[in-house]
């Protein structure tokens, strides 16, 4: 089995992110004018959005979930955790507090707070994969449920759900 890579973003550490990469962009383009003149402004500007969208562009790689054989690894910027398959009680897709549509694992206890931990998080489907995006959440979802199978790990889902994804992305529902 390969590795599966998942994840959401929780709001605080986007928050940071976004705090970061205007950092990035202030503490190039002060210097910039200031070494330069006045007249190198939109240079400075330029060159750090740049830099800050290559920032951006490495946290937000670093920040994921990835599903391998042997165990989960939650991966953020600073740290990488593992938690093992047999703290997987079960997965399910329901929907989160935002009416979005949201795929997590319940967990046993464990040496973290977290009791759940959330694979994806998608909006409502609501007619056939129009673009990469879709694309690219329908593989995810395939990939995520593949995984899960293969561990034996039930997953519950909402039944309206379920008949979207199997309407417009051609995903059956889970069999037990």
């Amino acid at each position: 089995m390969h590795r599966v890579h998942a994840g959401v973003v929780p709001t605080g550490r986007v928050l940071g992110y976004a705090l970061a990469g205007t950092a990035v962009v202030a503490a190039v383009t002060v210097p910039t004018v200031l070494l330069f003149g006045a007249d190198r402004v939109f240079t400075g500007l330029v060159l750090g959005a740049l830099l800050a969208v290559a920032a951006l562009f490495a946290l937000f790689k670093r920040d994921t979930v990835v599903l391998t054989e042997y165990a989960i690894h939650r991966r953020t910027p600073w740290s990488v955790t593992s938690i093992e398959w047999d703290r997987v009680v079960a997965g399910r897709f329901g929907l989160d507090e935002r009416s979005r549509w949201s795929l997590a694992l319940d967990l046993t206890e464990g040496e973290e707070l977290h009791r759940e931990l959330v694979l994806l998080s998608i909006p409502p489907v609501s007619g056939p994969v129009s673009g990469a995006y879709d694309l690219r959440k329908r593989e995810q979802i395939t990939e995520i449920r593949n995984m899960l199978r293969h561990k034996r790990i039930p997953v519950t889902v909402l039944p309206d759900i379920a008949g979207a994804l199997e309407k417009y992305w051609q995903i059956a529902p889970p069999v037990r």
